[in-house]
C-alpha cells in the first residue's frame, strides 16, 4: 500500500479479461472496506477507487522480482511520506 495507490501481484486465467477482473476486484474490495468501516462510505461518497487502473503483464521476469519491485515501491513511498512530514 502506498499513500495514493496500491500494488498487487495477481495471476488470472487467460479466459478472464483484465477489465472484468479489475471491475470485480475494485467492486468487491469497496464493499468489503465499507462493510468493515461504514464511516468511510459517506467520506468517499460511493467513489472509493479511481475510475482507471494500470496493468502490466510480465514475461521474462520472475514472480520474486515483481514482489521485490512492489516492496521497494512501498518502502520508497513511506520514505517520501516521512520526509514530507518533516517540512
Amino acid at each position: 500500500m502506498c499513500a495514493d495507490h496500491v500494488h498487487i501481484c495477481v495471476s488470472i486465467p487467460p479466459k478472464l479479461s483484465v477489465s472484468n477482473f479489475m471491475g470485480y476486484l475494485k467492486g468487491k474490495s469497496t464493499l468489503m472496506i465499507y462493510d468493515r468501516h461504514p464511516e468511510q462510505q459517506s467520506k468517499w461518497n460511493k467513489a472509493f477507487w479511481a475510475r482507471g487502473y494500470y496493468v502490466a503483464t510480465v514475461g521474462n521476469v520472475t514472480e520474486d522480482a515483481i514482489k521485490k519491485y512492489i516492496r521497494d515501491q512501498s518502502e520508497e513511498s513511506r520514505k517520501e511520506e516521512s520526509e514530507g512530514a518533516a517540512f
